[in-house]
């Protein structure tokens, strides 16, 4: 028979356990919940792009090594403002009909890049330069320097494109950053918010898992009808 000593340290046990990882579990079922209840085309901003971003069709374009002798092991095709340029080797932006060299956009060409892929209904308001961004940042991790095209509407709707090679990279607005932060709850990485391994993450779990076995333990040494088989033994 378990002991009342024993009983009163496993409540202790489980109760500081749960007040201690309470508020982290509160934030795993809210942000859980949202992940289950939300459109994730909605969060990613699916709803302000066209379905069809605009294509146009190019005549009189060079040969992309017929410039400069340059060697090729990769190569796209950019449409930036009206105009071809390719995207060779992931470092070099060519015009393709002259050959000349970019070494990025402008703002003009970013805001006619966005407007192939934007609703056409979407107001611009304002456009900045983006050269640096931090761990936080809601375009961490993608091509710097960028553009960002701020639109007129509730959602504090951005977009980015890359000055480098003129791509449109993301569009963010507020249900996304009401998704990243609670992801950022849900997997507790503070610094970066995409890393799912975090040591952090990894020790919460475990004392979570401590905490609901510690329950099970004392639903064990507290309830009446595993004494009384006890009792009988």
């Amino acid at each position: 028979m378990v002991g009342r000593k024993t009983s009163m340290k496993v409540r202790k046990i489980h109760r500081y356990l749960g007040l201690f990882i309470g508020i982290q579990f509160l934030m795993w079922t809210i942000s859980g919940l949202y992940f289950s209840w939300t459109d994730i085309d909605e969060i990613h901003g699916d709803q302000f792009i066209k379905e069809h971003p605009d294509q146009s069709e190019f005549g009189n374009l060079i040969a992309p090594n017929g410039h400069g002798n340059v060697k090729i092991k990769s190569l796209e095709m950019r449409n930036i403002g009206g105009s071809p340029y390719y995207w060779i080797n992931g470092g070099v932006l060519m015009d393709a009909q002259t050959g000349e060299i970019k070494k990025g956009i402008d703002e003009q060409q970013a805001l006619a890049v966005a407007s192939q892929y934007m609703l056409p209904e979407l107001k611009v308001k304002s456009v900045e330069r983006l050269t640096q961004t931090g761990g936080q940042h809601e375009y961490r991790g993608r091509p710097l320097p960028a553009y960002v095209i701020t639109y007129e509407t509730d959602e504090n709707l951005k977009a980015y494109v890359s000055e480098t090679d003129g791509s449109f990279q993301r569009v963010r607005h507020r249900s996304w950053r009401w998704f990243d932060f609670l992801w950022m709850t849900h997997t507790m990485d503070y610094e970066g918010r995409d890393d799912f391994n975090t040591m952090v993450l990894r020790i919460f779990s475990l004392m979570g898992l401590i905490t609901v076995l510690s329950g099970f333990l004392l639903w064990y040494v507290s309830s009446p009808t595993i004494r009384k088989l006890w009792k009988r033994r």
